[in-house]
């Protein structure tokens, strides 16, 4: 696990920092984005909870910096001491395994996919006309295709690896393009015009629908 930030810009809901959880095995990513550092515990019994629950398996062993939010704060003789995460781990016997800080290649997998992660999303908003604020969207999305795109590290992709699912690549859209789209209106009346155009941002996870940005009211559908 690692976590990047601060952004120089915030992302659309606030948050300028994410985090990152990658299994070692099935090289399955998943992200979160949040305001501040000292949610990263929280965050993990978030995805704990998901991951023991959709695999049968409990987490055996975490990989992180051996920083503030992951290990503990220094006190005033500047002695580091455990804080909420790593006695949150040693509660439920999952063994913690720190890379020092300022050494990347100690924690070499979340680094690199990280650089990956954050290098698609410079590429795809620097290649659309949507504003910078739309990171966070724009990150997820590249997390959503990391899953679903070939691994040298493993046979098949991490999705299929990971769901036990067959893959279908026939939804994919390029990101920030616009499109045309039939929101759903409870409301609408029969002249209403049912077709606009938005600009597609994000996947969903739990559904088979979309996330659009209409530029003209600064919102999402």
């Amino acid at each position: 696990t690692d976590i990047c930030g601060p952004f120089p810009m915030a992302s659309w809901n606030g948050q300028q920092y994410f985090i990152t959880f990658i299994d070692d095995y099935f090289c399955y990513r998943y992200l979160y984005l949040i305001h501040e550092k000292s949610q990263s515990l929280d965050i993990f019994k978030t995805y704990k909870a998901e991951v023991e629950n959709q695999l049968g398996k409990k987490i055996k062993a975490v990989k992180s910096y051996r920083s503030g939010e992951f290990y503990g704060r220094y006190d005033g003789s500047g002695e580091q001491r455990p804080g909420p995460f790593m006695r949150y781990l040693q509660e439920y016997d999952i063994v913690p395994q720190y890379a020092m800080p300022g050494t990347p290649s100690q924690n070499s997998v979340a680094e690199r996919r990280n650089r990956t992660l954050k290098d698609m999303v410079r590429s795809m908003i620097n290649h659309s006309s949507l504003p910078e604020s739309l990171w966070g969207e724009a990150l997820k999305t590249a997390v959503y295709i990391l899953n679903r795109v070939p691994s040298k590290a493993v046979a098949k992709t991490p999705y299929e690896l990971w769901t036990g699912k067959k893959l279908s690549i026939r939804h994919l859209h390029v990101w920030g393009y616009p499109t045309k789209v039939r929101p759903y209106r409870p409301n609408e009346r029969k002249l209403d015009s049912r077709i606009v155009s938005y600009y597609f941002v994000e996947y969903s996870e739990r559904s088979k629908g979309f996330k659009f940005y209409d530029p003209s009211s600064r919102s999402f559908v």
